[in-house]
């Protein structure tokens, strides 16, 4: 049998013809190869028939594809000896087969070359399949030592990659061999994965060897070129697999299994040997090409649903595109974690990437068309995305410097926004950058755009929400973000949208996708924030964070922190919140000394206005506590207007026993009716408040608080309202005239809340006097608009007052004239309670002339677009539409005009804020300003005891010149008094001198 191996073998190689050799070929492969002894020979006999040019005709192919199946029976031996000859022969088959490839793809258009074209795939196929059977008896065979051997290795490698590669770009033109050919490119792929994995032990060994022996031996090893070629083979393998992962990617999903092999063997590969192929591979690279695809995913998407007619996307289209996404997101998270140094010299790219994602889940929410798009990218890629950032914060290699300069540029400060792109944005959507346009941004240009002020808000909120996956360092740098959420939020633009927009997310379970406005997801996840924290050093952090903006002037940032202290006090013990409470009062109390109750946005009142939020949702004993600490019958001088200010924010008066309540109740109408009996006196003032007219303040503020009319309040507070505006019209002083402006206020609010006062005769008088005061006064000061919403309430109690409908009646012409000036007014707030209180009124009243009460120009008589053409019938329309409105439900989705109004109160808030802070650091100026002149020497001891003793010869000389009097001529005594007269002023000035010591 070996006699007719070798000799149809001469025969084959002696013959000229083509199908000769081929049928002689057909009978070697029928031959049993094991009765071969110099099988090494015969395999590289194979390599010389083998021709290198590429063929014209069909003959050659079939030639070469006849050499194929005896070939593959040798390699099934596993022979050691032969294995460099076959590795020789895959190589001029690999080449060949690439350039065969191309000229056979540029000529399928003749139909001539139909069947040579199907020749030479069927041969490509065989090859393919005889490849991946190659890398197999490599790796059963440990030739590796040998280094003539791994160069083999490594060039039969590459060789099969490169053809793999062209494989791919041009199996799509062959379409009756595609399939089978992307399943065989997948086999050769998974058998060089195999291969290197085979190599890993040898690799680890040596690089052990190498680290332990030192540089003695790694001089010699690296000399030998043995780890060198395995890591060159490994090193290879990534780069050609990344590149594969790439051409399937960009075929636009008719490659999955490529991809998917593709790339999961790039991911095998660089954990063979991390350290050793961090300093061969470029993994930042490869990140960014990951990035690219997902770039391009989204960048066709956007393309796609842009053009479309606002047509719903649907489910199964958004899961097509966002699959693949999801994908190359788990493969960079894998990477990242695996090198995160190199990963870290592309955190911009990296961040970019996080924003675009979530950019693009921010504007398909916003859209009714995209709804089921977004709750799809959400239930597939929100986790993912914040896997990416917490894989590279997570890293034990990197520093705490590092983990604050990412999250400082993913979590930018508002002045490093760009102006120039927020002129192009706002919420008109003509005018709004398209997606298209945000998936173009580079890196350089999205960190000052404003495009992704949102979307970075709402990465945040899922940074917050899967922050428990975080490790301790990582928890601590999240944590000293917290301030730039809080400042973030002041943003007109992002401040609109918290307060308007939803966002789809996760319900509990993680099954369900469910809908939350933004504002409510940003609670629950920083709520899950804090539960991470609880058990974790950078809780301090966030006590720190929770204490310094318990003020917070900004009423939004102020909710969202006083949600997360009431949320705090829920599940701290009793007597941390105990502690904590009285801390709190000790600290409104200290304010109270400098501090007037009565301004809303001091630091007194604001405290207070954090106390009595925590009371309310805290044990009813808490209530007690504080009451306890600061009622009026504290001892401390300070607590009354302590108590004023909790009074004035809503202090939960109902917490309390009924019987302290009680107590309570009685002690403030006590006060206010001693107030007001002493009102019209010259020296009314209160025995327990510093603040003129507290009482009215406290007893206004307990009826608010109680919900109910107080019946001990009689026609005397009417007598007092009467007084008040005599005073307020005759007083000259601005300020006097502004704080009685603000008593009348208050007492206006405490009579429309009981009833029985309206049917007092004292009401006339009431009605009367501010009629004289807000009509009939010709100096009618600005300082009366304040009092004109309580004015509103006033009217709207009118509904139980008796008054005829003539035009005699002088009350009656009051009230219409007082409403005819508060439905006037053209300041949105003020028309919301002219018109809420007339709408009360008309539905309750026994009035049937309710004309009268609507004056011509009424403010919603004009015509909205030119505020011209005022009727009375428009007026009563607008009247109804008001009154429906309030009962209506209102819609989820915001309307432009409601962003738009939004936006600008966003802006105006700021901007108050703002003006408050800098007048308080205006006033800390002036305050340290006053206090560095006042600082003197201390005088002698000398000085002190001689000024003491002129003081005494003063009262001396005092008591002599009444001794004079008598018999001295009044000349003398006219002109002693005036030289005593000056040098009292002499001593007075040195004694004071003194004191001020």
């Amino acid at each position: 049998m070996e006699k007719n191996a070798i000799s149809i073998l001469e025969e084959i190689k002696s013959s000229d013809l083509i199908e000769n050799r081929v049928q002689l070929l057909t009978r070697l492969s029928q031959l049993d190869p094991q009765d071969n002894s110099d099988v090494p020979s015969f395999v590289e006999s194979l390599t010389t028939l083998w021709e290198d040019f590429t063929c014209l005709d069909i003959s050659q192919c079939l030639l070469n594809k006849a050499i194929l199946p005896v070939a593959s029976k040798y390699l099934a031996l596993d022979r050691p000896d032969c294995s460099y000859y076959f590795l020789a022969f895959g190589i001029k088959v690999s080449q060949w087969c690439a350039k065969h490839l191309t000229m056979s793809v540029m000529s399928m258009e003749e139909s001539q070359e139909e069947e040579h074209s199907n020749i030479f795939f069927q041969l490509l196929l065989d090859y393919l399949r005889f490849s991946a059977s190659c890398f197999t008896a490599i790796g059963n065979i440990c030739f590796m030592r040998d280094e003539t051997s791994a160069v083999s290795v490594r060039k039969f490698v590459s060789e099969q990659l490169n053809l793999t590669k062209e494989v791919i770009l041009n199996a799509k033109k062959v379409e009756s061999f595609s399939s089978e050919i992307f399943k065989a490119a997948q086999v050769v792929i998974d058998s060089v994965v195999r291969l290197c994995k085979e190599f890993s032990p040898t690799v680890s060994r040596d690089m052990n060897e190498m680290n332990t022996n030192g540089n003695v031996e790694r001089a010699r090893m690296e000399e030998g070129n043995i780890v060198c070629n395995l890591v060159s083979i490994i090193t290879l393998g990534v780069t050609s697999l990344s590149e594969l992962g790439m051409l399937a990617a960009r075929d636009g999903g008719n490659l999955v299994t490529i991809l998917n092999t593709s790339w999961k063997g790039v991911i095998t590969l660089l954990q063979i040997d991390k350290q050793t192929l961090a300093s061969k591979v470029d993994v930042g690279e490869i990140i960014k090409n990951l990035i690219s695809l997902i770039k391009e995913s989204l960048r066709f998407a956007a393309e796609a649903w842009s053009c479309s007619v606002k047509e719903t996307i649907s489910a199964t289209e958004a899961r097509r595109v966002f699959l693949p996404v999801k994908f190359y997101l788990i493969n960079a998270v894998k990477l990242v974690a695996l090198f995160p140094n190199q990963s870290s010299m592309v955190f911009k790219d990296i961040t970019l990437c996080i924003l675009m994602i979530s950019a693009f889940k921010v504007s398909l929410s916003q859209q009714t068309h995209g709804k089921s798009a977004s709750e799809v990218m959400t239930d597939l890629l929100e986790k993912t995305t914040v896997d990416l950032l917490s894989a590279l914060l997570n890293a034990g290699e990197i520093t705490q410097e590092f983990r604050l300069t990412l999250l400082d540029s993913l979590f930018v400060d508002e002045q490093c926004f760009s102006t120039q792109v927020c002129k192009k944005q706002g919420h008109d959507s003509q005018t709004k950058t398209s997606l298209v346009d945000i998936l173009s941004l580079s890196v350089e240009s999205a960190t000052s755009s404003r495009v992704f002020l949102l979307p970075r808000v709402v990465f945040f909120q899922s940074v917050m929400r899967y922050s428990s996956e975080l490790e301790e360092d990582a928890k601590l740098a999240i944590t000293r973000k917290l301030q730039w959420l809080l400042d973030i939020l002041t943003d007109e633009e992002v401040y609109s949208s918290v307060l308007s927009s939803q966002l789809p997310m996760a319900d509990g379970s993680g099954k369900t996708i469910i809908w939350e406005s933004i504002f409510s997801a940003l609670l629950l996840s920083l709520k899950a924030l804090m539960i991470t924290l609880s058990s974790s050093p950078a809780w301090e952090e966030l006590e720190t964070f929770l204490l310094q903006n318990l003020l917070h002037l900004h009423f939004l940032c102020w909710q969202i922190v006083m949600e997360l202290w009431c949320f705090w006090v829920r599940h701290a013990t009793e007597d941390m919140v105990a502690d904590m409470i009285d801390k709190l009062c000790v600290f409104m109390m200290s304010m109270s000394t400098s501090e007037t109750p009565l301004y809303p946005d001091s630091v007194l009142r604001r405290t207070a206005k954090s106390i009595c939020f925590l009371l309310t949702h805290s044990l009813k004993s808490l209530t007690a506590r504080v009451y306890k600490n600061i009622s009026t019958e504290s001892r401390s001088e300070s607590a009354p207007d302590a108590y004023l200010a909790l009074l004035l924010e809503g202090f939960p008066l109902n917490f309390l026993p009924d019987r302290t309540k009680n107590d309570a109740k009685k002690q403030i109408v006590a006060d206010f009716f001693h107030f007001i009996e002493n009102f019209s006196e010259k020296t009314s003032e209160s025995s327990r408040y510093t603040v003129q007219g507290a009482p009215v303040f406290a007893l206004s503020a307990c009826i608010g608080i109680l919900k109910t009319s107080i019946s001990e309040i009689d026609f005397k507070t009417l007598k007092f309202v009467v007084a008040l505006i005599q005073k307020l019209r005759i007083s000259k002083d601005e300020m006097t005239r502004d704080h009685y402006t603000e008593i009348l206020s208050e007492t206006l609010s405490i009579i429309s809340r009981n009833e029985q006062l309206y049917t007092c005769q004292e009401m006339d008088n009431v009605i009367t006097e501010l009629h004289r005061l807000f009509i009939s006064e010709t100096n009618h000061h600005h300082h009366l608009n304040k009092s004109e919403p309580s004015l509103a309430l006033f009217l709207s109690g009118l509904i139980n007052y008796e008054m005829p409908e003539t035009e005699t009646s002088p009350t009656s012409r009051a009230v219409w004239e007082l409403y005819h000036l508060l439905l006037k007014k053209r300041h949105w707030a003020l028309v919301h309670h002219a018109v809420a209180a007339f709408g009360y009124f008309c539905a309750r009243t026994s009035c049937s002339q309710l004309w009268r009460f609507v004056p011509e120009d009424a403010a919603l008589a004009f015509d909205i677009d030119s505020g011209k053409e005022a009727k009375t019938e428009r007026f009563m329309t607008e009247l109804k539409m008001f009154l429906e409105k309030e009962q209506a439900l209102l819609s989820t989705t915001p309307s432009h005009e409601e962003l738009v109004l939004l936006s600008k109160e966003g802006m105006e808030v700021k901007a108050t804020v703002q003006k408050i802070l800098e007048e308080r650091k205006r006033q800390s100026s002036s305050v340290e300003a006053e206090k560095r002149p006042n600082k003197r020497r201390k005088l002698p001891e000398g000085i002190c005891r001689g000024v003491e003793l002129l003081q005494n010869g003063m009262k001396r000389i005092n008591e002599g010149l009444s001794e004079l009097r008598s018999y001295e001529s009044e000349e003398f005594h006219k002109s002693l008094l005036n030289q005593f007269s000056c040098l009292e002023d002499l001593v007075s000035h040195l004694v004071s001198l003194a004191a001020s010591e």
